[in-house]
């Protein structure tokens, strides 16, 4: 984590702080939108498991049309089948891929578990190819480890 070591200590913070999950999540959507490189759009969606889809809690950046998505629709849906994070370099190389803005070059999924459920994850979206690492993955681990242990 040492390259997102103040990221860590403010969202931390922000975590321990706010007590209205929406809140929270809207707060840290801002946060990466605005504070990291590369971190164009920002979302957290959340599982309804009655309808089989994914809704869009929070985000910062470019608003979508995308606020509901069927799972396995897109590297959203995948990730929400699979329980698995995505990473992808290069989005129009994905067959499965829904464009919610043009600009948008890559994309990393991470879910967010309470327990060993998967209940919802982030998604994050940049205008740059190959913009994401195993440290990006491992940084949002560790935000949604911090968000579940707090909320759920």
């Amino acid at each position: 984590f040492f390259m997102f070591k103040e990221e860590i200590k403010y969202i931390e913070r922000q975590i321990k702080k706010i007590d209205n999950l929406d809140k929270c999540l809207r707060k840290i959507c801002f946060y990466l939108n605005k504070n990291i490189e590369g971190y164009d759009w920002v979302g957290f969606y959340f599982h309804d498991h009655k309808k089989k889809e994914l809704n869009l809690i929070a985000f910062s950046g470019v608003p979508t049309n995308h606020t509901k998505i069927p799972f396995g629709k897109g590297i959203c849906g995948q990730s929400a089948l699979s329980n698995n994070s995505v990473i992808v370099d290069d989005v129009s190389k994905e067959s499965n891929y829904i464009s919610c803005n043009i600009n948008v070059k890559s994309e990393i999924v991470v879910p967010l578990f309470k327990k060993e459920n998967n209940i919802g994850q982030i998604d994050i979206d940049s205008n740059n190819l190959k913009q994401f690492s195993s440290k990006d993955l491992e940084f949002l681990k560790k935000i949604n480890q911090m968000i579940s242990e707090k909320f759920f």
